[in-house]
Order: C-alpha cells, then structure tokens, then sequence
C-alpha cells in the first residue's frame, strides 16, 4: 500500500520488559511497517507490570512458571527452546534458563516513561528487553537501571532523579489502571490510532493488514 509522506499512525505498545512476546511483539511489527516506507509512525511503550507483587528479591523463573501456568519442568525447557529458535528468526537472544530470575519493573516503567516524555523512549526500552533477556540483568535493581539509562540517552543522575520521583511513579500506576479499565490484561497489546487493539504478538501478516485497514479507514474518512 502506498501511503501519503505526511500519514501518521499512533500506535501505544503496552508492554513489559520481561515479557519475552513483547520483544517478539515488537520486531514482528517493524517487519509489518517494511511495507509502509513512507508512513510516519509515532510508538511509544506504555506500562504494564506482569508481576506487580513480585517481591524484591524476584523469583525463580521455573517456580514462577510452574506456579503460574502449572507447566512441569520438560515443558518449560521445551518451550525456552522454541523461544530460542524463534528469537534468532528475529535477532533477539533469549539467554534464558533453570537459574534465571523474574523480577517486579515498575521502576523500569518510571524510566521508560520519563523517556518518553524526553523523546528518546525506544531506544532504553530495547536496551532493557536485551538487559533482562540476554544478559539475565536485574531491571529491578535501580543501580542497573542507571548504567543502562546512562548508555541510552541519559545522564547518570537524570536517571536517578526520575526513580526517585515519587510524581513519575503515580502517573505510571495511573497509566496501568487505564489500561487494565479499558480492558488490556495480557501483553503485548497494540492500540493503534487510539481505537483499534490488537493483542499478542501477531504474524506480520497480520499486523500488516490491520494497519492497512486503519489506514484505508483514516483515507475514507479524508
């Protein structure tokens, strides 16, 4: 589909940074965007905490799967298998294994969001998705998330000041309440436009054909 240079689409990604579908989410969505070289394409990463009671010291990745989806240990080494062969498909490495740990983001979130409001979010956001998945980093633990920040647009101690806001935190927890109020309860969830969602991480395929659907919509309505 060709599109006019001056089209924008909106899309919110509601996400989190330990969520391996929401990385998988994302690049599947870069491949749909391939087909639309002249749309302009405003994203921005929007919280969602997967385990907002996490403690913490996080949990074992294996116990928390095992107590949240029932799964024994062969299905979950088989499925991180599959979600190894599916990462390298997509550039992403899924470094993941019996030891790992899951841990509590909201902290993350707080820095995503000041980032976003700075205008430099995806790149911290896909530099956390590494941090977690390859390298197995705590991205709970504020230190870490300073020398990420550090290395993504900000400075040392405009990292710390925006986890110290207090003020940040709350509009954070009110952006998850939207979300959850408008109905969003698993991620990745794509909101488009502010009016169309798509949840999972979907085929390009299908991703693709939703866009054009938006679009055609949108130049219906010109």
């Amino acid at each position: 589909m060709t599109t006019a240079a001056n089209t924008t689409l909106k899309i919110d990604m509601v996400s989190d940074v330990v969520c391996p579908w929401c990385i998988i989410g994302y690049k599947r969505l870069q491949q749909a965007l391939k087909q639309y070289p002249n749309l302009n394409v405003e994203l921005t990463f929007q919280p969602f905490e997967l385990n907002p009671d996490m403690p913490p010291g996080g949990q074992n990745i294996n116990e928390h799967i095992a107590e949240k989806y029932g799964s024994d240990e062969a299905t979950i080494e088989n499925n991180r298998k599959q979600m190894r062969s599916l990462g390298l498909d997509l550039g992403i490495t899924f470094d993941m294994h019996a030891q790992s740990r899951i841990w509590n983001t909201f902290k993350a979130h707080k820095l995503l969001l000041r980032a976003e409001q700075l205008g430099k979010q995806t790149p911290l956001a896909l530099a956390l998705f590494e941090a977690y998945f390859a390298d197995g980093t705590n991205v709970s633990d504020a230190d870490e998330l300073v020398d990420i920040a550090a290395l993504n647009g900000f400075s040392r101690e405009e990292a710390q000041a925006a986890l110290d806001d207090e003020e940040l935190g709350q509009q954070v927890r009110a952006l998850e309440e939207d979300y959850r109020r408008v109905g969003v309860s698993a991620v990745p969830t794509f909101v488009f436009n502010d009016m169309y969602s798509v949840s999972g991480a979907q085929d390009p395929v299908v991703l693709g054909k939703v866009i054009t659907e938006i679009l055609e919509k949108n130049e219906g309505r010109g």
